[in-house]
Formats: structure tokens, C-alpha cells, sequence
């Protein structure tokens, strides 16, 4: 019984110390233009996805990337995350603690859509891209690109997703996003 006392009271330190982490890192930052608070990647932003909406979380940062959509099993029939990169690279994916099926898309720095993926729960096999011509990810619940007729060649809304990082306090230039 000692044990399960000492695990369980580690559990809880941990836990604490977990929360005051993640209250510590909210911070109040202030948007510089905006004067309100600044969102995070948890954010959803609406995105123009060839003519259909999209609520869309914006990963920039490497530790929001890695993460992605793992353990996320809540996805709405029109949210998804966009992931994007400062420069132009091949691009790889894999579905490693991802329980919902999702399509992929690679995107060229002008917003197209060139390649286009299912991808398998839990499936740790990469999807690598073709292209090295790469700057964006998009993920989506399965069957939304075949639903609303994205296929390649269509676009994603640039300004959209511009404005999302702005709001994020990212600097656009050092995405060529201005």
C-alpha cells in the first residue's frame, strides 16, 4: 500500500507542476497591434480552403509540429491544423498516437495544393512528399478533401493563414507571409 501512496502522491506533484508550467507559460502576452491577448496554437482560425471554410489550429513552433493531431479524437467535421514552415523543403508525415483517419496536404509557398494523402490512425509509415517545393501541411478529417472537392491545384487562403500567425505574435517576414 506504501507504494500506490508514493505513486499516487508523485502523481499529483507531477501534476502540479505540470499545471503551474502551463499557467506560468500563458503569461498575459499583449499583441502588440491588437492590444489583445495572444492566441496559441489551440486557437481555431477560419481559412478559405478552395471556396469552403475551414477552422484551423496553426502549428509554427517545432514542439506544436511534433505534436500535431496526436491523441486528438474530437476533430469536427471542418477543423483541422495547418502547419507551416519558414522556407520551401520535401515534407513527412506519420499518424504515430493519432487515433482519427486523416487526409494530408502538401502546399507550395503560393497556397496550392500539390499532393494530396490519406492517412491511417496510428499508421508510424511516413508519407513523404515528392516535391521538395514544400511550405505547408494540411490535415483534415478524412474524406474532407474528396467532400468539398479540394484536390491538387486548389487553393488555401494565404491572408488567412497570415493573419492567424500575426494574431499567434509571429513575425511574417521571416515566413514570407507579408
Amino acid at each position: 500500500m506504501q507504494n500506490a501512496n508514493l505513486v499516487s502522491l508523485r502523481a499529483w506533484a507531477a501534476a502540479a507542476a505540470f499545471l503551474g508550467l502551463a499557467v506560468s507559460g500563458c503569461g498575459s502576452g499583449k499583441d502588440s497591434d491588437a492590444g489583445s491577448p495572444q492566441k496559441t496554437v489551440w486557437d481555431h482560425f477560419t481559412v478559405d480552403v478552395g471556396g469552403h471554410s475551414a477552422e484551423l489550429q496553426v502549428a509554427v513552433l517545432p514542439e506544436e509540429q511534433d505534436r500535431g493531431l496526436m491523441q486528438r479524437s474530437d476533430l469536427g467535421r471542418n477543423e483541422g491544423m495547418i502547419f507551416v514552415y519558414p522556407r520551401p523543403r520535401r515534407l513527412s508525415y506519420w499518424m504515430h498516437n493519432t487515433p482519427e483517419a486523416l487526409d494530408l496536404g502538401y502546399l507550395t509557398a503560393d497556397g496550392v495544393i500539390a499532393e494530396i494523402y490519406p492517412l491511417l490512425p496510428f499508421d508510424e509509415r511516413p508519407v513523404q512528399s515528392y516535391s521538395d517545393q514544400l511550405k505547408y501541411a494540411l490535415e483534415m478529417p478524412q474524406g474532407w478533401f474528396a467532400a468539398n472537392g479540394v484536390h491538387p491545384g486548389t487553393r488555401v487562403d494565404l491572408k488567412a493563414v497570415a493573419a492567424a500567425m500575426k494574431a499567434r505574435g509571429f513575425d511574417l517576414a521571416k515566413f514570407k507571409l507579408e
